[in-house]
């Protein structure tokens, strides 16, 4: 078995999951599923970002203490899973005990480098990305790109800093290179922009006073904490083992994927390498990332009070259909648009009309006639293995849908419902063939859906209730 490391971004829980982290987590269980069944050795990790700043401002808010805050809250995300039916095998906690350790040693490799000092520093700060700023990389109103309308923090303190500017050559070459795999290429393009010009040297730690003494500390310095950029990279290293349990890490790292959104981009591609270069470590071997949504064709935001509750979509249409939302509708790697309408019109057409009623009508033909599956159909089909390599769900999702417009047809032409005899035992047994190679490659997308219909297409075929029940 070749092993293979997957992690999802590591999301902020100053409150409680979106719509957008729905997404994400659905999409890193889709590559780790399909990497399972190729025989892969897998593990798939995800945590809590809970060092940063705007969950020390949200606890403060609510008047919690803060580790109740961000406990209650990663709960929400880790729940969240489970009712998307997305299996995190780690989910490591920024908060946690071992996570702080793993963290001061990866600072004290990076120290006895010499690639850290101290210095007064005086700094543009958004807390939304947890970044400080120079002025040329805001826009006209002097805000962050990321969260425009949002006051930035004009902070001035002593901090220690991280010498980024000494691996500018090493980062262009892994990423002109392609030894640090960006997918898709436009991002690989945007992150050769961010190189062009030039690297500065980062702040990498905040003072006691601005964390309210929470986060990380750094190692012989009681005066600060790390910069959440620099612990929170590290939850891919700390979830396993890093400075904790060597075999173990020396097992998984380093990372074959990390799933992130296009905002961290800058974090994953030239701040984290540059820390693994410094501390002597191995790099990930590749970037898929991801687009943003809108909701109704507008930016998700509170203020327009069109966030949308992942939750409540999954109690009102259910886990898979939620799954097939996101892989089918929305490009893999661009941005896309969450309706609640489409939702219920890709629901009705696509799988109460499409799937559904396939598996319907060939399992009443089956019932009918006392027929009994001969055996269970497993073969990938070639475009969709094709499509999961390359991380195009959407593609894949056509692939599956075109060989259920086929069984289709099948019935409409041969019209089973007329013949007898051979003729007849033939037709059924080429369609069973073909709604199982269905629910055979549905696996990573919709593992529900496909038990279900792999189960009931095994043995005696009997009709069922339906998979999805029309939406009126």
């Amino acid at each position: 078995m070749s092993k293979f490391y997957i992690t999802n971004a590591i999301p902020y829980v100053n409150a409680a999951p979106h719509v957008g982290h729905a997404l994400e987590f659905v999409q890193s269980d889709t590559v780790a599923r399909y990497h399972r069944l190729k025989g892969d050795d897998v593990l798939l990790l995800c945590g809590g970002d809970e060092n940063a700043l705007k969950n020390v401002q949200a606890a403060e808010k609510e008047g919690v203490p803060i580790q109740k805050f961000v406990d209650q809250n990663s709960v929400l995300f880790q729940k969240l899973a489970e009712r998307l039916n997305v299996k995190f095998d780690v989910f490591q906690k920024g908060s946690a005990e071992q996570h702080h350790k793993s963290s001061q040693r990866l600072w004290e490799l990076c120290e006895k480098a010499g690639d850290i000092y101290k210095k007064d520093y005086r700094g543009l700060y958004c807390v939304g990305c947890e970044q400080f700023y120079e002025r040329g990389e805001l826009n006209e109103k002097g805000e962050c790109f990321e969260h425009p309308g949002i006051k930035l923090e004009e902070v001035t303190e002593e901090n220690y800093f991280f010498k980024l500017s000494e691996y500018e050559e090493q980062i262009r070459d892994l990423i002109e290179n392609d030894k640090l795999k960006i997918i898709p290429e436009t991002r690989k393009n945007e992150v050769l922009g961010f190189l062009k010009q030039g690297l500065k040297d980062i702040s990498i730690s905040r003072s006691n006073e601005r964390t309210k003494n929470w986060g990380v500390p750094v190692p012989n310095d009681s005066g600060q904490r790390m910069y959440v950029w620099f612990d929170a990279l590290n939850i891919y290293q700390s979830g396993v083992g890093f400075g904790l349990n060597d075999k173990q890490y020396q097992k998984w790292w380093p990372a074959d994927i990390h799933v992130i959104g296009k905002g961290i981009i800058k974090f994953h591609a030239i701040y984290w390498p540059a820390f693994l270069f410094s501390a002597g470590l191995a790099l990930p071997k590749s970037l898929f990332v991801h687009g943003y949504f809108t909701v109704d064709g507008q930016k998700m935001s509170k203020t327009i009070g069109n966030v949308v509750d992942p939750f409540v979509l999954i109690e009102k249409y259910g886990t898979d259909v939620l799954r097939y939302y996101f892989l089918h509708e929305i490009s893999s790697t661009g941005d896309g648009d969450f309706s609640e309408t489409r939702l219920k019109e890709v629901y009705n057409a696509d799988l109460a009309n499409g799937l559904g009623n396939l598996v319907a009508r060939v399992a009443k033909l089956c019932e009918r006639e006392n027929f009994e599956a001969p055996q269970t159909y497993k073969v990938w089909c070639a475009d969709v293995d094709k499509a999961l390599l390359e991380y195009k769900f959407n593609e894949a999702l056509q692939a599956i849908w075109l060989l259920i417009a086929e069984a289709d047809q099948k019935v409409n032409t041969e019209k089973p419902w007329i013949l007898s005899g051979e003729k007849l035992s033939k037709v059924l047994k080429d369609l069973v063939k073909r709604v199982q190679e269905v629910a055979y490659n549905l696996r990573p997308f919709l593992p529900e859906t496909s038990e279900k219909i792999l189960k009931q297409f095994s043995g005696k075929i009997k009709s069922a209730e339906p998979l999805f029940p029309r939406l009126v």
